[in-house]
Formats: structure tokens, C-alpha cells, sequence
């Protein structure tokens, strides 16, 4: 199914999975191409699932795996097939993973009626490139690549001989900014996903003191949401009335599968653009340095959790400079972490020039920054 936002004749044509395809872990892919449709003149294929798709999919996954002479990528995993009927300046895959790129397959004509094709990846292990072998003839008919994940672009655009592309994440952050008016940060402290057991089990000890908001269910990020914009609004609501939000890099607890790499997690964009004091540790990666420079932007603490009470009885003992803090990491948020940044700079690679509506967006964030620094 095909949906237009626009009156006018739509130039971006924008694939998504969000009819069949709802762990919460997708929901902030969902809200970057909202953004995008509110700024853009935008055709979005709302991909469905067919009756059959789920053992359909493991079977087309199982079968393009083994496919020595890859004659098999282009096969549909099970999607209800949507055909192109019209022209566009640009086309868009936004997936979460690599292996998400399979459900492209599902569109008919996107690579003959779109002048400029960008598959943008979230998530990417550099190491795991001999794994995904099967998938690189299909990745390979788009003429852009671009990762989210540091220092893994330059390994799968080199894989598939095409442009490549280093971008990381972002965040609506007028959803999530406590601006223009911030409400009492009535909990302490607030974690979610992945977490080093050291520090929480110290807050846990610390719970008679603090509020303390975490997840209790395991991989809770699978689990499937009704709505993934109402999700995403409720977590921004939690994450704005917090006064500490727990960050770390990337898979800081499975090494066994990034060998290594270092890189960003949504929670750095989300818990600044709350306004949080982020609590934890930096990612020790050039992302990291370019795009958290100000001062204070992380507030290291050990993973063993030893310091994690010392550090936070510090800071609540100076409460102007916690709120000092917090006016920095929302106003460094809407100034540079917004999705709509990060689309101005797809449509860059494409050639393409940003729309009124993205130079209002922008405006509107300059507005909230300046009333985040007063």
C-alpha cells in the first residue's frame, strides 16, 4: 500500500515495516521517518505481511543463505508485493539491521523509477561481514550505503563497491525536549535496555532513597508495541522528568559480538535531548568526540557501580549546576540531534535541497535551544 502526505507530487519515496514489523526496539527507526513525512513531500509503501510470511521469510532467508551462485536475493520474504507506479528524485530504506535490506525485494520497479536509491543501516558489525554475504547483491543496487554504526561504513560500502557513508542516530527531539515547559523531574534515576549489573545492583540497594525506573523484563526491546509513536511519547514524557538517565556504548556487554568496535547507542540522543544529566560511561569513539564535545555531556561513572552513589550525592548536592547541566544537554540536542539533521544530509548526498517545511522545523528547534540556554 502506497500513502501520500503531500498535495503536491511527491519526490522521496519511503519504504517501512511498521504494519508487521513492531518491537519496541524499531519504534525510534519509525519516529526519524515520521519526521521526514512532516518535512518532505513523501510517498510512504507500507509494506504488510502476507498470511503465510513468517515461514515464508524463514525459508527465502534459508535458501538466499545457501545460494552459492546468488541467484536467489531477489526473492520476496513473504510481503504482500507493491509495485511503483510513479517517478521519484529519491528512494529510501531505512532498516534498523542488514538483514531488514531483504524486504526490498517486496517493491517492484523502486531501482527503474527512482533517479537516486540510499539504504540507511542503524545497526552494523564490522566483523560480521563474512555473515551477511548473501545479503550484499541486493544492498549492492543502491547507490548509497550509510551505517550508523562507527567505523562500519567504510567496510560494507568497500564490500559492495558503492558510496558509503558514516551517520549517527538522532532523535525527535521537540517530542522529547522538556522545552519551553520543563516538568518536575520527579524520578531519580531512570535506565533502560542493556545495563552493567554492577551499578544497577546498587541502585536497587539504593531504592529506599531513590526513585529508580528500569526495565524488569528481559529483552525487553523485542517485545511488540501497539502503537511504536505512542511508545516513543511515553518514554520521552518518563525520560523529561528525569533527573539522571543511565547511558553506555553500544553492546557494551557482548564483545563476543563487536570484537572491539565502539560505538554510539540512542541513549546518548535521547536521554540529552530529555534534558537528563547523562550518567555512565563516553563511548570511546571519534562519533562520540565529534558529537557530544561540551562539557559534561557524560558523567562517568564505573561499571562495577563502586562510585555510582558517591557521584550522584555530589551532584544533587549542587543543584544549580545540575540544572545548568540539563539547560546544556537539551540545547546541544536541538541545535545538532534532531532527525530532521540528519535527513538535510541524506538529501544532500542525493542532491537534493531541504524543503520549506525542514527550514521551519529548524527554526522551531532554534527557538526551543535559545528558551533551553535562557
Amino acid at each position: 500500500m502506497i500513502r501520500s502526505n503531500s498535495s503536491s507530487e511527491p519526490r522521496i519515496c519511503l519504504a517501512t515495516f511498521s504494519a508487521f514489523a513492531r518491537q519496541v526496539f524499531r519504534a525510534a527507526s519509525y519516529e526519524a521517518q515520521d519526521v521526514l513525512v512532516g518535512c518532505d513531500d513523501v510517498d510512504v509503501v507500507q509494506l504488510e505481511a502476507s498470511k503465510r510470511q513468517a515461514w515464508r521469510e524463514q525459508v527465502v532467508r534459508r535458501l538466499v543463505y545457501h545460494d552459492v551462485f546468488q541467484q536467489l536475493a531477489s526473492l520476496n520474504p513473504g510481503l504482500l508485493p507493491v509495485r511503483l507506479t510513479k517517478y521519484y528524485d529519491l528512494f529510501i530504506l531505512s532498516c534498523p539491521f542488514l538483514r531488514d535490506v531483504l524486504y526490498v525485494n517486496a517493491i517492484q520497479g523502486w531501482k527503474d523509477r527512482c533517479k537516486i536509491s540510499v539504504c540507511w543501516i542503524e545497526e552494523w558489525w564490522a566483523n560480521t561481514l563474512p555473515d551477511v554475504q548473501y545479503l550484499l547483491p541486493i544492498l549492492s543496487k543502491f547507490d548509497h550505503v550509510i551505517v550508523g554504526t562507527a567505523g562500519s561504513a567504510k567496510v560494507l560500502g568497500n564490500a559492495i563497491g558503492r558510496p558509503y557513508h558514516e551517520m549517527q542516530g538522532g532523535v525527535d527531539t521537540v517530542r522529547f525536549s522538556p522545552h519551553p515547559n520543563p516538568a518536575a523531574r520527579v524520578v531519580d534515576v531512570y535506565s533502560i535496555g542493556r545495563r552493567w549489573e554492577g551499578i544497577h545492583q546498587r541502585l536497587l540497594d539504593s531504592a529506599d532513597r531513590l526513585f529508580y525506573l528500569h526495565d524488569t523484563i528481559d529483552d525487553a526491546a523485542v517485545s511488540e508495541t501497539r502503537d511504536p509513536a505512542r511508545h516513543r511519547s511515553m518514554y520521552a514524557n518518563i525520560a523529561k522528568r528525569s533527573r539522571f538517565f543511565m547511558v553506555a556504548p553500544g553492546k557494551m556487554d557482548s564483545p563476543e559480538e563487536t570484537q572491539g568496535q565502539i560505538a554510539l547507542g540512542y541513549r546518548y540522543f535521547e536521554g540529552s535531548a530529555a534534558g537528563a544529566v547523562l550518567l555512565g560511561q563516553p563511548a570511546n569513539c571519534e562519533a562520540f568526540r565529534q558529537h557530544f564535545d561540551w562539557p559534561q555531556a557524560v558523567v562517568e561513572i564505573k561499571p562495577d557501580g563502586s562510585d555510582t552513589m558517591e557521584v550522584i550525592s555530589r551532584l544533587s548536592a549542587e543543584p544549580e549546576r545540575l540544572r545548568a547541566m540539563s539547560r546544556r544537554n537539551a540545547e546541544e540536542a536541538l541545535r545538532r540531534h534532531d532527525w530532521v539533521y540528519r535527513w538535510r544530509d541524506i538529501l544532500g548526498i542525493a542532491g537534493l535541497k531541504p524543503t520549506h517545511a525542514m527550514e521551519m522545523r529548524e527554526k522551531t528547534l532554534g527557538e526551543l535551544a535559545d528558551g533551553a540556554r535562557a
